[in-house]
C-alpha cells in the first residue's frame, strides 16, 4: 500500500486523495485498456500487419486453392479460375477465414485488480501467432477412431508462418499511457 504524507493546501490534499483512491480500484482502468487493445488488435486483421508493422506472410498457394475449391463458380470447366475465382483470390487475406472467427473472438479478461489479458479462445490462435515448423500429419480412418484410428497415410505439412496479431506497438503504448493519464486526472 502506498503511503504519502502531505501537509499544506487543502485543495492539493483533496486532489491527491482522489488520485490515490483511484489507484485502490484499478479494474475500470484495466477494462478500458482491455477494450482499447481489443479494438487495436482487431484492426491488425484489416491492416494485415503485426504489432510492429511487419506485413503478415501471404497465404500459401495450397491455402488459396482449398479456399477457392469451397465455392462453386470459382473455376471454369478447363480448371482455370473464373472471374469470380480471381476476385475471391484477390480478396483472400491471411487470417481472414470465411467466418472471421479468430478476429471476432479477440477479447480481454481482467486478471485480479491490476492486470488484463488480451487474446482469443480459438485453439489455433497460437499457431497463427507463433507459426509452426514443418511437420508430418497422420491422416486416420475416422471410422476406426474409436479404436485409436488407423493411419491411412502421412502428409508433410510445410508449416505455418507466424502472423503475430497480439502485442504492443509504440502507438499502442502511447494510447495506454493516455488512458492511464486520463484515469488519474481529477475533476
Amino acid at each position: 500500500m502506498l503511503q504519502v504524507t502531505i501537509s499544506g493546501d487543502r485543495q492539493v490534499l483533496q486532489v491527491f486523495g482522489e488520485m490515490v483512491s483511484r489507484l485502490d480500484d484499478m479494474r475500470p482502468l484495466m477494462a478500458e485498456i482491455g477494450e482499447e487493445m481489443v479494438e487495436r488488435t482487431k484492426q491488425r486483421f484489416s491492416d494485415i500487419t503485426a504489432p510492429d508493422g511487419t506485413p503478415w506472410a501471404d497465404n500459401a498457394d495450397s491455402t488459396i486453392a482449398d479456399y477457392l475449391n469451397r465455392f462453386s463458380g470459382s473455376r471454369k470447366k478447363d480448371g482455370a479460375l473464373s472471374k469470380k475465382g480471381l476476385a475471391r483470390k484477390a480478396g483472400k487475406k491471411p487470417l481472414t477465414g470465411e467466418t472471421g472467427s479468430l478476429r471476432a473472438t479477440i477479447n480481454y479478461l481482467l486478471k485480479g485488480d491490476d492486470a488484463v489479458r488480451i487474446g482469443s479462445p480459438m485453439d489455433y490462435a497460437p499457431f497463427q501467432q507463433y507459426g509452426t515448423k514443418p511437420h508430418t500429419i497422420e491422416l486416420r480412418n475416422k471410422k476406426a477412431l474409436a479404436f485409436g484410428g488407423i493411419v491411412v497415410r502421412k502428409v508433410n505439412h510445410p508449416g505455418i508462418p507466424a502472423r503475430p496479431f497480439l502485442g504492443f506497438s509504440d502507438d499502442d503504448q502511447d494510447a495506454i499511457l493516455e488512458i492511464v493519464r486520463s484515469y488519474l486526472k481529477t475533476e
